[in-house]
């Protein structure tokens, strides 16, 4: 037997720095195995093994009793049964009531899925087969809880995976009445547990529609802006197994609340291709266009053949949306985060009373309020509504929803500014205003009439005819960009049109002709205007008036008639200045003369006036007075009213005049008295035409503009009688003399064909070769002069006896010769009474000796 054979298996042990084997302890001492009662039974801990060179001493210096071996043995497993039991206490504690909460919390926090492609597989008659593609993992980093980070590694690192059985999810709206919005059929799935592991989704899905009814209220609640949150339940019942242990069925639901701006909305668009042109049967139109969009999401579909009705709004939002058109879409496949095209087709059917109709209370109708958004750049918003007719090959659950829900889609407007090429006035008829009209009427305005030539660019895309037919608008008046005045067209204007196809790239234009009559032209800046007039009086280049318009246009198309409103219109009208001499070559004559009326200090008097118009402007004149001026002095007034002035001659023009020159100053008597003198005596005279502040009443901003400018003219020839040239302008056509006698006689020609003028007093001179005295008449007893030809009364000559004139005519007895006179006169006509000169050259006179 070997040393570790004859020791003891348990020998006492010595407490001392070594441990030494004792050479006289005998091998008997220690049986080798106890009996059964004192050996512990196998509680999976034994005894610390005893090495054989080794002997272990008592601490004391006698050996251990047989008792105390027992009691040691005894210790060992109760302990170790007691902290088991413990252990699976606690154990039962924290996986009842703590690890699942935690465990719980912790896959809320730590779960991570991300949808990578969501694939419509194929359309079913009541609902899609759909493939989601996503990865899922627990990400214990997102747990902000420590204790719950600890518990839940570890409890998914145990569990390690978890499986479902295929199962069905229904999702409910409690905000609606917990009505069923859809169901889906989720295969069976297998996950990992375990921190940072991705798990790999890639199943088909059978989806569901749930009640449509529910579908429309959500969407229309989403689109009206009713809809601040969407909350949505899933409910499921779940067969769940950890590997292959079963962990029975569970009851799943959870809630989502999804905020109304985080629901995807209605992508943004671009229109690529839009194309319109008459259909195939008359009342009808083709509209053909393109969309691009992008799609943003992880999805792919095939989008069916839709049909779809565009609508527009009512007058007023209670009334039912109005059908326009009925479009139908290609086939559209949707890739994942990439552009989309979609083509559409629509026809346009015959428009309906309703939308071409004006509103109540309004001038407007549906369409004009939707063609105003769109012509002025603005977003026009259309309404798209499933149709009621949809394809045969469309599931009925598509066509239901896409039928319950209508969807408002902004049209991009498309402003029409430059539209307009060419904007031109010819044939300008100017007709001022009337004074007596009411400031609210037309008439109290200045008017416009002219033929206007437009030529208009076509949008490429406008491959249907079209027919101009009138046209009304307004427009501002600017001269270099100040505003002049405003141009009003209320009435509509007869107009038609002509269609142009343009060269190369050039797209096709109209050509719109149209006459305006008596457009009300409404001056706002008197200073403008102002300008406009200097510069056509005293200019010599070409002015440019711009015109900045809305224009209403009635137009024929093959859907009926249509009227376009306020269409924006920009022209330019080049007008050129009245041409050098212009003033002086307007040449007034008079033709007859009579007076209307009289006062000692005034006299009126009305005159047939033949003027010539220089300028390719004609007007028509219902009033206008002037202040009749010379050396600044107002003499009177001229009025004319009720005359059309055409281009060339005007014969026969009624003008009335008032002589009043001692109104103005007490001065304007004496100069009044001097122009007419020298008038009478043949001296070219000239008189000044001036606008005043109320030269045509009630036009206070035109008469201030007006009145800046004045044309002086040379006071006109009376035309006499025998004289049809107008050329002698003596009012003496002869004398006679009655050299015994000492008298003389005159043939006197009045101007007036209609009134006396009466001589009340002569002082008169008659002189020989210009200064030469021949005898002077000293006259105070009235006499007429009626219209046309007549004979003085013989008037007294006192003759200037052993002068050269009196020698001069003494020879001349029998005879003629010619003599200058120099006359004072006291002239009455009417009440009017005046102290004028003459003085006449070559008159004629016969020198008889009785």
């Amino acid at each position: 037997m070997s040393n570790g054979e004859a020791s003891p298996l348990l020998p006492s042990a010595k407490k001392g720095k070594g441990i030494d084997r004792s050479p006289d302890e005998s091998i008997e001492s220690t049986p080798l195995l106890s009996s059964s009662s004192e050996t512990p039974g196998y509680d999976g801990d034994s005894p610390e093994p005893v090495r054989d060179d080794v002997s272990i001493r008592s601490r004391h210096s006698h050996p251990p009793s047989i008792h105390d071996a027992k009691k040691k043995t005894r210790r060992w497993p109760s302990f170790i049964a007691m902290g088991l039991l413990g252990c699976v206490a606690i154990a039962i504690i924290i996986l009842a009531f703590i690890v699942p909460d935690a465990v719980q919390e912790y896959a809320q926090q730590a779960a991570v899925i991300e949808p990578t492609s969501l694939s419509i597989d194929s359309i079913t008659t009541d609902g899609v087969r759909a493939r989601i593609q996503a990865n899922f993992q627990l990400d214990g980093s997102r747990v902000k809880n420590d204790h719950v980070r600890r518990i839940g590694r570890a409890s998914t690192w145990v569990a390690n995976q978890l499986g479902s059985e295929k199962a069905e999810i229904d999702v409910y709206v409690p905000d609606y009445g917990d009505i069923l919005l859809g169901s889906a059929i989720i295969p069976p799935l297998v996950v990992s547990l375990r921190d940072g592991i991705t798990t790999q989704f890639d199943f088909i899905a059978d989806i569901r529609a749930g009640n449509v009814e529910a579908m429309r209220m959500i969407a229309n609640d989403w689109l009206d802006g009713r809809l601040d949150t969407l909350r949505l339940n899933g409910k499921t019942d779940l067969n769940l197994k950890s590997g292959v242990i079963p962990l029975g069925t569970h009851t799943v639901s959870d809630t989502l609340i999804f905020e109304a701006n985080k629901i995807p909305a209605i992508p943004k668009y671009n229109i690529t291709r839009f194309n319109v042109e008459d259909g195939p049967l008359n009342g009808s139109m083709l509209v053909d266009m393109s969309l691009s969009a992008f799609n943003e999401y992880p999805v792919q579909l095939d989008i069916p053949e839709l049909a779809f009705e565009i609508m527009v709004q009512g007058c007023a939002d209670t009334d039912p949306f109005i059908i326009v058109a009925e479009a139908s879409t290609g086939a559209i496949h949707v890739e994942p985060l990439s552009d989309v095209s979609a083509s559409i087709y629509g026809i346009i059917h015959e428009l309906p009373d309703s939308l071409t109709r004006a509103c109540p209370d309004s001038s407007s109708s549906p369409l004009d309020m939707f063609l105003k958004q769109y012509m002025h750049g603005e977003p026009a918003t259309l309404f798209v509504r499933g149709s009621s007719r949809p394809d045969g090959d469309t599931p009925k659950w598509i066509a239901d929803i896409l039928a319950s829900v209508t969807v408002p889609v902004p049209f991009p407007g498309r402003t029409l500014d430059g539209l307009i090429r060419d904007f031109s006035l010819t044939d300008v008829h100017f007709t001022l205003p009337d004074p007596f009209a009411d400031p609210d009427d037309p008439a109290s305005s200045p008017k416009v009439s002219g033929n206007i030539l437009v030529t208009a660019n076509l949008p490429s895309d406008m491959n249907f005819a079209i027919n101009v037919t009138n046209v009304r608008a307004t427009a501002d008046v600017i001269y270099k960009t100040k505003k002049m005045g405003e141009l009003n067209l209320r009435k509509w204007q007869h107009a038609n049109s002509t269609r142009v196809d343009g060269k190369g790239s050039d797209g096709p234009i109209l050509k719109i002709e149209s006459r305006i009559i008596e457009a009300p032209l409404n001056i706002t800046d008197s200073d403008v205007f102002a300008d406009v007039v200097q510069a056509l009086l005293f200019g010599n280049k070409p002015i440019r008036l711009d015109v900045q318009a809305l224009v209403d246009v009635k137009v024929d198309t093959s859907l009926g008639e249509l009227v376009l409103k306020e269409v924006p219109a920009e022209g330019k009208i080049p007008v050129k200045p009245l041409p050098k001499g212009t003033i002086g070559a307007i040449t007034p004559k008079i033709g007859s003369l009579r007076v209307v009326d009289s006062s000692p200090d005034s006299i009126t008097l009305q005159a047939l006036v033949n003027v010539t118009n220089p300028t390719p402007y004609t007007a028509s004149v219902p009033f206008v007075n002037v202040h009749l001026v010379a050396n600044g002095t107002v003499l009177g007034d001229g009025t004319i009213q009720n005359v059309d002035i055409r281009a060339g001659n005007n014969t026969n023009l009624l003008v009335t005049a008032t002589w009043s020159p001692s109104k103005d100053r007490p001065s304007g008597r004496k100069i009044g008295r001097e122009l007419i003198s020298q008038y009478l005596s043949g001296f070219n005279t000239s008189i000044t035409v001036k606008p005043h502040l109320n030269t045509i009443p009630g036009q206070r901003v035109l008469c201030e503009a007006l009145s800046r400018f004045n044309a002086t003219f040379a006071v006109p020839r009376l035309r006499l009688p025998g004289d049809p040239s107008g050329e002698n302008s003596h009012f003496i056509r002869d004398a006679t003399f009655h050299f015994l006698s000492s008298t003389a006689t005159f043939t006197l020609v009045s101007p007036l064909q209609f009134n006396t003028l009466y001589l009340d007093f002569v002082n008169a001179t008659a002189l020989y070769n210009h200064t030469e005295p021949v005898g002077r008449i000293l006259y105070d007893l009235p006499f007429a002069a009626p219209p046309g030809e007549s004979q003085t009364p013989r008037l007294p000559v006192e003759w200037s006896i052993g002068s050269v004139g009196y020698d001069a005519v003494r020879r001349a007895v029998g005879g003629k010769l010619k003599l200058d006179a120099y006359a004072i006169v006291d002239a009455r006509l009417g009440n009017w009474k005046e102290s004028l000169w003459y003085q006449g050259k070559g008159i004629g006179a016969s020198v008889h000796l009785t």
